[in-house]
C-alpha cells in the first residue's frame, strides 16, 4: 500500500513540483550596448562593420580554432560546410535520422543524397558501425549530429572518414562547449556547424557559425565565399569572378552585435546546464523501467534538453501514461522528440525534394523504408523529453528527479 505522499498527483496526491521553475532574462544591457554601437557604425553590412568580425574573433578564441565563417542560420552553416567540402550532384552524405530538418536541407540543396545511419540506443548519437555499413563509392561526407548536447564518438568516426577519404562535418547546433574526451565538439571534424537561433544555448534571433578546422587558409576562403554568393570579399577588393553557384547566407551586424554579448554568457550557460543534467541523471539512477541518457566516460554534455527512455514492459505502463502522470506532478514533458525519424517525412517517402521531380533520389534509386534504422525508431517510440534551463535551480532539478522517481515507482509497484 502506497503512503499518501506517494500517491500520484493525478490520483489526489501532492505534486512533486512545489515551486515555480526558475526563470531569467536572456538579453539585457550588454546586448543593447552592442546594438547601439552597431547602429552608430552607419552600416549593418558585415564586410564594412566590426560586429560580425569581433563575434567571430571571440568565438575562435573560445574554441581555439583558426578560422570561422558567420552564417544566417544553423541550417545555412551546414550547407556552407557541405559546399566548402565539395559535396555535389549525386554524392551521398551519411547523417542521423533523429535531427532537425536543417541537417539535411543543405545535402539536398547540393543535389546530394542523404543516407541515414542508425544510432546508439543510450547516447542517441550515430553508431560508427552503422556509419561504415552505409558507405558506398558515392559517399562523400558524414554529418555527425551531436544530439542535445551529447557528443558523438568522434575518434571512430574520424578513423572511418580517413579510411575512406571522407569529409566530416559536425552538427553542433545543440551542443555548445560539449566535450569529447577533452576536445570541443566542432573542432574535431573538417568543419563544425553551430546555430544561434532563438532555441539554442545562445541566440541572435537567427544565425550560425562554421568552424574551418583544417588550418588551411584556402579552405577558409572557400567556405567564406560560399556563404556570400561565391564573392571573394576578404580583402579590400571584391572579386566577382564566379566559378560555381552559392547562396547568400550572410550574417548582419545586428546579429553579430547580439552574438558578442551572448558569447560572453556562454560558458556560464553551458556550465549550468551540464550541472543540471548530471544532477538529474544521478537523481533517477537505478529506476526500474527508466533509462537516463548516457554520456560516455571522458565526455561532457551541455544538455540542450534531457531525454530519457521508458521501457514499457519493465515499467508496467505506456510511455504516454508515464508522460501524463509526470505532467500532473507539475513537470512539463513531451513524449518523443520529433514525431518520426527524418526519413519517414513525406519528402523522403515520396522522394520529392523538388516539386514534380524525383531528383536527386533517382540518380541511385534510393528508397527509405521503415525499419532501416530500427534503434532510432525505437528511441522515438520510447523517449520522453524534459527541458533543461540555465535558469533552473537545484531545487527545480531535485523536484524533477523526485517526480520521475515517484511516477516510475508507482507504475512498477502496481505491476
Amino acid at each position: 500500500m502506497l503512503m499518501d505522499d506517494h500517491l500520484l498527483a493525478m490520483h489526489g496526491g501532492p505534486r512533486s513540483k512545489t515551486v515555480p521553475f526558475g526563470t531569467g532574462r536572456r538579453f539585457g544591457d550588454e546586448e543593447l550596448l552592442e546594438l547601439k554601437e552597431a547602429l552608430e557604425q552607419n552600416t549593418l553590412f558585415y564586410h564594412y562593420g566590426q560586429k560580425v568580425k569581433t563575434f567571430l574573433t571571440r568565438f575562435n578564441e573560445l574554441y581555439g580554432v583558426p578560422y570561422s565563417v558567420a552564417a544566417s542560420s544553423g541550417t545555412a552553416a551546414i550547407h556552407i560546410a557541405l559546399g566548402a567540402a565539395g559535396v555535389s550532384v549525386g554524392d551521398e552524405v551519411i547523417t542521423s535520422p533523429i535531427t532537425d530538418q536543417g541537417t539535411v536541407v543543405g545535402i539536398l540543396y547540393q543535389n546530394a543524397i542523404p543516407v541515414f545511419a542508425d544510432l546508439d540506443p543510450h547516447t542517441y548519437n550515430m553508431d560508427p558501425v552503422s556509419i561504415e555499413s552505409r558507405i558506398t563509392s558515392r559517399t562523400k561526407a558524414i554529418v555527425a549530429v551531436h544530439l542535445a548536447g551529447n557528443p558523438c564518438e568522434m575518434d571512430p568516426i574520424m578513423d572511418i572518414a580517413r579510411k575512406y577519404g571522407l569529409k566530416v562535418i559536425e552538427d553542433c547546433a545543440q551542443s555548445y562547449l560539449t566535450r569529447y574526451r577533452g576536445r570541443l565538439a566542432g573542432t574535431i571534424g573538417d568543419y563544425g556547424c553551430f546555430s544561434t537561433n532563438d532555441f539554442k544555448h545562445i541566440s541572435t534571433g537567427d544565425g550560425g557559425i562554421v568552424t574551418v578546422n583544417s588550418g588551411r587558409e584556402a579552405d577558409y576562403h572557400t567556405a567564406h565565399a560560399f556563404a556570400d554568393k561565391n564573392y571573394r570579399r576578404l580583402g579590400q577588393d571584391v572579386i566577382r569572378d564566379l566559378h560555381g553557384i552559392a547562396p547568400n547566407y550572410r550574417m548582419t551586424e545586428l546579429q553579430g552585435a547580439v552574438g558578442i554579448a551572448q558569447l560572453s554568457k556562454l560558458p556560464g550557460i553551458c556550465s549550468s546546464r551540464s550541472h543540471h543534467g548530471q544532477r538529474l541523471t544521478w537523481a533517477i539512477a537505478g529506476l526500474n523501467g527508466i533509462t537516463a541518457p548516457q554520456v560516455n566516460a571522458g565526455n561532457e554534455s551541455t544538455y540542450w534538453f534531457y531525454m530519457l527512455r521508458v521501457d514499457e514492459g519493465v515499467l508496467g505502463a505506456s510511455r504516454e501514461e508515464f508522460s501524463e502522470a509526470l505532467a500532473q506532478e507539475g513537470i512539463p514533458n513531451v513524449p518523443g522528440y520529433i514525431p518520426e525519424v527524418v526519413y519517414m517525412q513525406p519528402l523522403f517517402q515520396k522522394r520529392e525534394a523538388y516539386a514534380g521531380s524525383h531528383f536527386p533520389f533517382d540518380l541511385t534509386g534510393i528508397t527509405y523504408e521503415r525499419g532501416i534504422c530500427p534503434t532510432a525508431e525505437g528511441i522515438l517510440r520510447t523517449a520522453v523529453r524534459l527541458s533543461i534551463s540555465e535558469f533552473y535551480t537545484d531545487q527545480d532539478i531535485d523536484e524533477m528527479g523526485a517526480g520521475i522517481r515517484k511516477v516510475a515507482n508507482y507504475f512498477y509497484s502496481r505491476k
